[in-house]
């Protein structure tokens, strides 16, 4: 059985969320979503979820494609892969060249965990929605 991950946010879950997850699922065996709880999304992004970590908690997990949520308080997705033993990374293909990607693949490689980066939907993103909401 291959056991993948990938994590997020995921406030205000839109299709960009959605198309991630199926074809993320389509990879794996098994996929484990970790959802940034709302102090690391304070701490990361300087302001608060909209939507309340449970709440993000509740839409994942009534997903097909989604078999486990692990909620994540700590910045660190190659130690939680590891210790949940998956076997591949996903992310979003937006993430391709930043410096935390070259990171994440660089130390999963050292432990034995594949990455891949999914597409990522352009047309989409919550920072779009938060712009046109003004919030």
């Amino acid at each position: 059985m291959i056991k993948g991950y990938t994590s997020g946010v995921f406030d205000l879950f839109h299709v960009g969320h959605l198309r991630l997850l199926q074809n993320a699922r389509k990879k794996c065996d098994y996929l484990m979503v970790g959802v940034c709880s709302d102090k690391l999304v304070l701490k990361l992004k300087g302001r608060k979820p909209i939507i309340p970590l449970e709440q993000r908690i509740e839409i994942l997990t009534a997903l097909p494609y989604v078999n486990k949520i692990l909620v994540k308080n700590e910045d660190n997705d190659v130690w939680i892969a590891y210790k949940s033993k998956a076997k591949i990374i996903f992310k979003g293909s937006d993430w391709k060249g930043k410096k935390k990607w070259k990171w994440i693949e660089a130390n999963a490689k050292a432990l034995k965990i594949k990455t891949k980066l999914i597409p990522y939907t352009k047309s989409i993103s919550t920072t779009k929605i938060r712009r046109k909401l003004n919030v």
